[in-house]
């Protein structure tokens, strides 16, 4: 359909006034927004994720396709919601206590976005609290959590004994992230998993909520 294939270049080439509008094009077409979603915009984002892995694209040109994506969402999730079309699942995402930082986080929550995932971020400088609230009141199945500075790392496993504490641990599942962390300390910490980078974060989030 030409309207998809102008939506999925409009994306990976980050123009969101063109990606818009093939949205738009594409539903006057007939095309269904679950077929926007699955059969353009992942493939699409999965796209911008493998090129980013690759060092073909960076953080500008990831910031660009996620924001051409959010234009073709935008429309299409009210559609979606009105059609009672559910997500892959629901991921609280955010920053973790102490550290504002929130690009890195930023990208993997666009990324999720557009692998179908509904996405409440809660921005940088989270408390436990706060993500325990937001993932028992919005029915998550996946809580994310980011940091880019050492010494915040601790808060990561402070929101994960709080979601023991509240009872709420065997309810979800918790992948970590940022540029300090690693594998052995997202085990370390009782974690879920460990997404090394946005595309692997959502490889990572498909893996789990299947689980």
């Amino acid at each position: 359909m030409p309207d998809l294939e102008k939506l999925h270049e409009a994306v990976i080439e980050g123009d969101w006034k063109a990606a818009a509008a093939a949205t738009e094009g594409a539903l006057a077409a007939g095309v269904t927004p679950l077929a926007i979603v699955t059969g353009c915009l992942v493939p699409a984002m999965d796209e911008v994720g493998r090129r980013f892995e690759c060092e073909e694209y960076f953080v500008p040109e990831m910031l660009l396709s996620a924001r051409a994506m959010k234009a073709s969402m935008a429309i299409v999730r009210p559609l979606l919601a009105a059609g009672g079309t559910e997500p892959v699942g629901r991921v609280v995402i955010g920053t973790v206590k102490g550290d504002l930082h929130d690009i890195g986080k930023n990208l993997v929550a666009s990324m999720l976005e557009g692998g179908g995932f509904e996405v409440i971020d809660l921005g940088a400088d989270v408390s436990p609290e706060r993500f325990v609230e937001a993932a028992g009141a919005r029915h998550a199945n996946l809580v994310a959590l980011s940091a880019l500075l050492t010494v915040t790392m601790t808060s990561m496993k402070t929101t994960i004994d709080a979601f023991h504490a509240a009872g709420l641990r065997g309810q979800v599942k918790i992948m970590v992230g940022g540029a300090p962390v690693t594998q052995q300390y997202a085990d370390s910490i009782g974690a879920d998993g460990y997404g090394e980078g946005a595309g692997a974060a959502v490889a990572l989030a498909r893996k789990l909520v299947a689980a």
